[in-house]
């Protein structure tokens, strides 16, 4: 049984300290460790060591960070990235400020490009083939930064090339559902073009949804009303706001699932199986391409047909219809064309002009790099914290990814001189991590958890991810799994927030956002983890406890779905400095708060992960199951009680655990003591991992955090099966499929509860 395997791994993990650890791979050898003969197994947080490191972070040092990173387009794979690969060595491998040792980590994956000698276009033709009008292929040049061989052009990663052609129609997100009212509407979507705006659903689900209605290719853009307050105007947006551009356009991978599409599971080696490209699954099935909304405007406001929904309306200037086909009268008028009719009279009928989607992207194999930066632990060198963010961009990506790395690079600098002076080095093992080709699909990260799935899974106590670290300035946003609550939380309450309110990040935050605890009361919110970062292969796969931390803007202030230039040219370090964070006290507010949880991760004596908090969340799902499903789970004779009871054992572990780290904090625990304590801490993730729960959803093994696309708030696989079986209201075939997913669920609480449970209770 799982559970078994669980504490057979703490078992033997405590049996290693007592009989002397075995390093691990990322380990030096501990002779060359100069504070081995002076350090104590007892080693706890210091927190002068922790003041010195918040007092050192520094806003001009993280500045000129962004600076150096994001002057030139680095997508992955081109020159301007594998020099970053060499920045990040050299920094890591310097004798003042370096660490003990960095090297790379090399994968072949697949990639997707456009063709700079064929550029996509999207033109509006006539019956014959006339071009009655081109739309630009690149985005404006409004600052000097957006034009140049490292600026790719606008493109959607992974989209299939050809050239369909057809009436245009409008789908709003994509989603299935949008389709499925555009046939009930009397809309015949064989061989259209669908525009599609960003938002609803994912990028490569617009494609995928199209192509079952028997659309031929994809336009997607990026409505003012959703990233912009309805701001469209050039002297409403950059360069004179923060706001998108008319000719902006948000760049993507369309890839449905995440690492090397020609490796699943399997580390892009040159020596791995590779799956014959037209075996691969996930990549959009028809072309797609992506458009700035000055040139949507021009399609979607000559429109012809019944006006769209209120719902599907945005903020273009215009009344949104659904086509299909153009106004016959409009700026793009039908041809007239001239047949034989009956008795040979002519006849003459409007040919509506149609939209022609040239896509040439190809797809080619590249050498891309991780770069991990190591220190190694004084005492549990075996266990790793490891701080992560990509390199790669689509353009310059100041804020994408640079922000982050920038923060990455100037806490490597400060704890990497602190470690060369021999005044420090950490309890655990500290792993810095750059990951490669995170925007065609997070292919570094996967790739590295494939690679090292078996040692990630024993010796790596959390996953720290900072990727953009700074949306806004206005409040931190942190989103992990419950047992990360209360270090981000003890972190947070020591710092204080940018500006002169005088509060501690932790208070700001809770003004932003927050929410009613019925352990703590009124608390910040912390966000889920789904899919967006390089924490999905860790979470999602490894079962890793993880966190992602970033500054972001007022949502009451704003409807932006996220900064309005992202994966844009307009992406720069002047459009951070001047619009997203000033004096890049943002920047280091983060940084802080980065380094202070990485810090008590590892450095503190007692992991501070606070499994109880998890309590919480099963409880609000369990309470969610049985308002939403209880009924017709009922009807079905389908029992909730094992979850019940299921939940009610979780509970009383974790608190037992709590009591018992409490009382060995009063004590003088032995090392093997402490030892079987955090290794408790560090595996519950993994007791939530099933990998036969979702066989339709690749890497997904964690039974909490799976895609939930049900309405009900509660355990992903139950609320999907459940939704399943109530819209087919079929028979015994999908609710045993609900039967299943309750038993798993059952299982993998029962198991994380007896890896709470003492160690020796077998």
């Amino acid at each position: 049984m799982h559970w078994a395997k669980i504490l057979g791994v703490a078992i033997g993990a405590a049996a290693l300290l007592g009989l002397g650890i075995i390093l691990g791979h990322f380990a030096i050898p501990k002779a060359t460790d100069p504070l081995a003969s002076s350090t104590s197994d007892s080693q706890d947080l210091d927190l002068a060591i922790l003041d010195s490191v918040m007092g050192q972070l520094d806003t001009s040092r993280i500045r000129e960070n962004l600076r150096e990173l994001s002057k030139e387009p680095h997508v992955a794979t081109s020159p301007r990235d594998d020099a970053l690969v060499q920045l990040l060595l050299e920094r890591w491998k310097d004798t003042a400020t370096g660490l003990d040792s960095a090297k790379t980590y090399e994968y072949t994956v697949l990639l997707s490009f456009p063709r700079a000698e064929q550029p996509n276009s999207v033109e509006v033709v006539g019956p014959n083939g006339t071009v009655f009008h081109s739309f630009q292929p690149f985005e404006k040049n409004l600052t000097g930064e957006q034009a140049g061989p490292g600026v790719l052009q606008p493109y959607a990663a992974y989209a299939p090339p050809g050239t369909p052609k057809g009436l245009l129609v409008y789908a709003n997100r994509g989603s299935e559902q949008d389709f499925k009212d555009l046939e009930a509407q009397g809309i015949n979507l064989e061989g259209t073009i669908a525009l599609t705006r960003y938002g609803g659903v994912g990028r490569g689900a617009k494609a995928i949804n199209a192509a079952k209605h028997g659309v031929v290719g994809v336009l997607v853009y990026t409505d003012p009303g959703d990233i912009n307050d309805r701001k469209s105007l050039p002297n409403e947006t950059f360069p004179n706001s923060w706001g998108l551009p008319p000719s902006g356009v948000e760049r993507g991978s369309y890839y449905e699932y995440f690492g090397d599409p020609l490796t699943p599971y399997l580390p892009a080696h040159p020596s791995s199986f590779r799956l014959d490209h037209h075996n691969i699954s996930g990549f959009p099935p028809i072309p797609t391409q992506p458009i700035g909304f000055e040139d949507a405007k021009d399609l979607l406001c000559n429109l012809t047909g019944t006006s769209a929904p209120d719902s599907w309306q945005g903020a273009l200037g215009c009344q949104y219809k659904l086509g299909p086909g153009f106004e016959p009268n409009g700026r793009f008028p039908a041809d007239r064309t001239t047949g034989e009719g009956l008795n040979s009279n002519h006849t003459h009928h409007l040919t509506p002009s149609e939209v022609k989607v040239s896509v040439y992207n190809r797809l080619e194999l590249r050498n891309s790099s991780n770069v991990l930066g190591i220190i190694q632990g004084a005492v549990e060198p075996d266990r790793y914290v490891i701080y992560g963010n990509h390199r790669d961009s689509w353009v310059h990506g100041a804020v994408d990814p640079s922000s982050g790395t920038a923060v990455l690079l100037e806490i490597s600098r400060v704890l990497g001189t602190l470690l060369k002076k021999g005044t420090w080095r950490p309890r655990r093992s500290i792993i810095f991590a750059s990951w490669g080709a995170e925007e065609f699909g997070l292919i570094g990260s996967t790739e590295f958890t494939e690679e090292f799935l078996s040692k990630l899974q024993e010796r790596t106590v959390a996953y720290i991810n900072v990727d953009i670290s700074v949306f806004s300035n206005v409040t931190l946003r942190a989103q992990g799994t419950p047992p990360v609550q209360s270090v981000i939380f003890s972190a947070t309450k020591e710092i204080s927030a940018p500006g002169s309110s005088g509060l501690s990040i932790y208070d700001n935050w809770i003004r932003y956002t927050n929410r009613s605890s019925p352990v703590y009361g009124v608390v910040p919110s912390l966000g889920t983890l789904g899919a967006g970062s390089d924490y999905a292969s860790f979470i999602h796969f490894l079962g890793i406890t993880s966190m992602d931390l970033a500054y972001t803007y007022d949502r009451s202030k704003t409807s932006a779905r996220i900064y309005p230039t992202y994966h844009t040219a307009f992406d720069t370090f002047d459009y951070v400095e001047k619009f997203l964070d000033p004096g890049f006290s943002s920047h280091q507010a983060v940084a802080r708060t980065a380094g202070s949880v990485l810090l008590r991760l590892s450095d503190s004596l007692f992991l501070p992960l606070n499994v109880s908090d998890y309590s919480e969340t099963l409880n609000s799902f369990l309470q969610a199951a049985q308002k939403d499903l209880g009924t017709q789970l009922q009807k079905q004779n389908i029992s909730l009680g094992p979850l019940v009871t299921a939940v009610e054992k979780f509970k009383t572990a974790a608190a037992a655990l709590g009591q018992r780290i409490l009382t060995l904090q009063k004590s003088s625990p032995d090392p093997l003591q402490v030892r079987m304590v955090n290794d408790q801490l560090m595996l519950l993730e993994r007791a939530f991992l099933n990998p036969r729960a979702f066989p339709e959803e690749r890497y997904y093994s964690h039974v909490l955090w799976a895609p939930n696309t049900a309405s009900s708030a509660t355990f992903p696989g139950l609320a999907n099966a459940c939704a399943r079986a109530q819209e087919i209201n079929s028979g015994s075939e999908t609710w045993a499929e609900v039967q299943r997913q309750l038993s798993i669920v059952v299982m993998a609480l029962e198991g994380a509860a007896a890896t709470l449970t003492p160690v020796a209770d077998l």
